[in-house]
């Protein structure tokens, strides 16, 4: 299947849902609005805390204390989204007994918005993830994985809309390349689209056709590799491509205090986030619009 046909047959869900909030009119508010970006990424089945003798991570971490900073997060911010960008799945023995169940419903229950697939949700198979949809009450979002038959087609979005305060935030998610990291055997008959191509034409579709004031990009490509400084990355995508203010990353369990800023293909500022892994960290990102809805943003990594 070609590039391009893929991504026609993919909008068909993915707009049909994304279209579905408030309507343009309500964006004609001169007022200052700030939509606060909450996420995780790589928290690999860690739902207890670490405990109090940890030799790195001492009484860190945890379902429990998210949820608590999430609640007094949201409730500062009502117009906040919450993400994760993958890797959900192994580490703990929750994921040896009960194969994602537990996560899901644990994501669920602190309000998730939605979550983009990293190599290790292929863990149980994709016959596995597929499984533990159901417990997940929010959307997988993964723009390069064409899953024709497979058991996950049409169970993920291309991309969806998310309506706050009269603003429009486009999200999108990117995966890696399994081939070579995972067990062909795991994700089958899945086929890996090339990156940089299909957040063009993701892109295009959230700022310039659906006009989105916020663009988000959910990666599981990995911060940066020095050793191979041309391999596909987070940077390596910002560099490459235009229209993104943020990119949400995982996969490298890199650990950055306050989202890098980088430029795009075409010069202009955007943002590179990652906060570690295992759930130690959340990272939280303001972006703030005056009435002209020009951006300025702040961000920042809370220990949980």
């Amino acid at each position: 299947m070609e590039r391009r046909k893929f991504i026609k047959n993919s909008l068909a869900t993915g707009s049909l849902i994304s279209l579905g909030g408030l309507p343009l009119s309500s964006c004609n508010i001169s007022r200052e609005r700030k939509i606060t970006i909450l996420h995780t990424n790589d928290v690999h089945s860690h739902i207890e805390p670490f405990s109090e003798n940890h030799s790195k991570y001492p009484n860190t971490g945890g379902v429990a204390r998210r949820a608590t900073l999430i609640k007094h997060l949201k409730k500062e911010n009502p117009n906040t989204l919450l993400f994760d960008a993958g890797d959900i799945f192994q580490g703990t023995p929750y994921f040896n007994y009960f194969g994602g169940e537990v996560e899901f419903k644990m994501m669920s229950k602190l309000g998730y918005d939605a979550a983009t697939i990293g190599n290790h949700d292929f863990d149980n198979g994709i016959d596995g993830l597929e499984k533990q949809l159901p417990h997940a009450k929010f959307d997988f979002l993964i723009s390069n994985y064409d899953f024709t038959n497979t058991v996950m087609d049409g169970k993920t979005l291309p991309f969806k809309i998310f309506y706050k305060d009269g603003l429009k935030i486009g999200v999108f998610g990117i995966g890696i390349k399994l081939e070579g990291l995972v067990d062909p055997r795991l994700y089958k008959e899945t086929r890996y689209l090339d990156p940089i191509e299909i957040t063009q034409d993701m892109t295009k579709i959230l700022r310039e056709e659906q006009k989105c004031d916020l663009v988000i990009c959910l990666s599981h490509l990995g911060y940066y590799y020095k050793k191979y400084p041309e391999s596909m990355s987070d940077l390596t995508l910002a560099k490459s491509t235009r229209n993104i203010d943020l990119i949400i990353g995982g996969h490298s369990h890199t650990f950055l205090k306050k989202p890098t800023v980088t430029k795009n293909v075409d010069g202009k500022n955007m943002l590179v986030n990652q906060v570690g892994c295992w759930g130690i960290n959340m990272g939280k990102i303001d972006f703030i619009f005056d009435d002209k809805k020009n951006i300025s943003s702040k961000g920042t990594s809370i220990v949980v």
